[in-house]
């Protein structure tokens, strides 16, 4: 799918049950079980997000005021 869409492929969880139980319970599996796979996965995912993230330009049009200047 990300091929489909050109988009960058940061990674995949597995269908594994204990994400939505320990989820559910209020305890993701990163808080729940730090040192399995499935959280190692989950901190991978975060880190392509955020090394993708950091290589975009910054976009500080939205913070300055559109200034137009008219001859009356």
């Amino acid at each position: 799918m990300s091929e489909q869409y050109d988009v960058d492929f940061l990674g995949a969880l597995p269908l594994d049950i204990r994400i939505r139980e320990e989820t559910d319970s209020g305890k993701p599996t990163v808080v729940a079980e730090p040192e399995s796979r499935i959280a190692q996965i989950y901190r991978d995912i975060a880190r392509r997000t955020a090394a993708k993230l950091s290589l975009q330009a910054k976009n500080y049009a939205a913070k300055f005021p559109k200034i137009v200047i008219q001859n009356n």
